[in-house]
């Protein structure tokens, strides 16, 4: 498998299988006529050579540096139509050893309730390195923007001619044990410690590893002892990082600690609104308000929603409906809630309205707890494949009319009340992403 192959592998784990299938497979790597500075692709048609023209081919250029470590254009031709005279271009100068994506800007970078915080910390950073903040840590799930908050300050800094390496704790400690094997560590500790910022994703997987934890260590305190910044990404707080040494925890909190939140309904519909800008992808505000209603709130995911329904649309000549929409993500949907049960709904529920789960399943008919349960048993219906019978015996009522009469109380107020039926989605949202 040569370079050009091994990089389109890598950009098919980002994207959508049928976006991979339609467009991105049938790319051919010129292996002859490529250089370390110049990547040539083939394109079968027109249609499919603008898609990824526009869409892909700085993300191509990313990972082939992430690859080579060399910085690469990307040139995406029709095959035998090549324009010899447009193959000379001048590739920029590396800066330092990042490998930071250029797309990933605070400009572009969608600002919530849930991720305010952290935007401000990485902002502020950007504007004063290595005298605020130091360290900053960001932790939250997984495609809440981390990496790309922490990358929009890196190529700030590299815009200023700072010198920045952005790497992950994967990639850091594989080169750790290739110096380590070729006793060339001088050469690692010059590369790391002689930087002017620090960019390391993903923290938690230095756990465990005492070799690489001790190495980090010392060149952490090699960079912030001469007033070098440091950004860091993880999955949880540092005190919740299981195998973390305790020094290297307490250094983590002894600078700024932010967290990232999943993004609430207005900022979800916020990011589909840009993503449809960015991609030029027309959706109707009923459909961007169902999509954020229904996923995850993982904006790669909706980044590889978009693109299917775009690439349905367009391949089989539909427009984006609201009935469209539901029946392309009806899979993935149906996948969200295969393994949700009557107890993990009544969880959520109970969490939400901060309230027992106990209590819901109770007789009480309390006010707060009759409106709570109808909600539970709404959502137990909806998200399962429970009978009434079921549902009647689960939460202790006579038989399943009394469900019935429920289930119609609910479907009642979700007509005639806008903000209750938004509540219900947001709830079966969040149920089904943690599903």
């Amino acid at each position: 498998m040569n370079i050009g192959q091994e990089v389109l592998q890598l950009l098919k784990e980002e994207i959508t299988e049928v976006e991979y299938n339609r467009y991105i497979r049938q790319l051919l790597y010129d292996t002859k006529k490529s250089t370390s500075d110049l990547a040539i692709f083939y394109a079968p048609n027109a249609l499919v050579l603008k898609w990824i023209k526009n869409k892909y081919t700085e993300k191509i250029s990313h990972l082939f540096e992430v690859k080579s470590g060399e910085k690469v254009t990307v040139k995406i031709a029709l095959k035998n139509q090549i324009d010899k005279r447009k193959m000379k271009q001048k590739v920029e100068q590396k800066s330092g050893h990042s490998l930071l994506n250029p797309s990933h800007t605070f400009n572009n970078f969608m600002v919530g309730g849930s991720n305010q915080f952290a935007y401000a910390a990485v902002k502020s950073v950007s504007e004063k390195p290595g005298q605020t903040y130091n360290p900053l840590f960001i932790y939250g799930g997984v495609g809440l923007g981390k990496t790309h908050l922490m990358q929009s300050a890196g190529n700030v800094f590299q815009n200023q001619g700072k010198s920045v390496i952005y790497t992950t704790s994967e990639q850091f400690l594989n080169d750790f044990i290739r110096h380590v094997r070729n006793k060339t560590m001088d050469r690692f500790q010059e590369k790391y410690r002689k930087c002017d910022v620090l960019l390391i994703d993903d923290i938690q997987f230095l756990s465990n590893k005492e070799g690489i934890q001790e190495e980090f260590f010392h060149t952490f305190e090699a960079l912030k002892g001469v007033g070098k910044q440091i950004i860091l990404t993880a999955d949880k707080h540092p005190k919740k990082i299981g195998g973390l040494e305790k020094r290297l925890q307490s250094r983590f909190e002894h600078g700024l600690v932010a967290d990232i939140q999943p993004p609430e309904l207005e900022t979800k519909i916020a990011i589909i609104e840009k993503k449809c800008e960015i991609n030029k992808v027309k959706l109707s505000k009923d459909i961007i308000n169902y999509i954020a209603t229904v996923i995850e709130s993982n904006v790669r995911e909706i980044e590889g929603i978009l693109s299917k329904l775009h690439a349905y649309s367009q391949l089989m000549h539909i427009d984006i409906t609201i009935e469209f929409t539901k029946n392309v993500l009806k899979d993935q949907l149906q996948e969200n809630r295969a393994n949700l049960t009557l107890d993990v709904i009544t969880g959520h529920v109970a969490k939400d309205l901060n309230i027992k789960p106990s209590e819901i399943r109770s007789k009480s008919r309390s006010r707060n707890l009759v409106y709570a349960r109808r909600i539970a048993i709404y959502l137990c219906r909806d998200l399962t494949p429970n009978t009434m019978p079921q549902l009647a015996q689960y939460f202790g009522m006579k038989d399943h009319t009394a469900i019935s009469h429920t289930l119609k109380k609910i479907n009642e107020l979700m007509k005639n009340d806008e903000d209750f039926k938004v509540k219900i989605e947001e709830l079966t949202n969040k149920i089904t992403s943690s599903s």
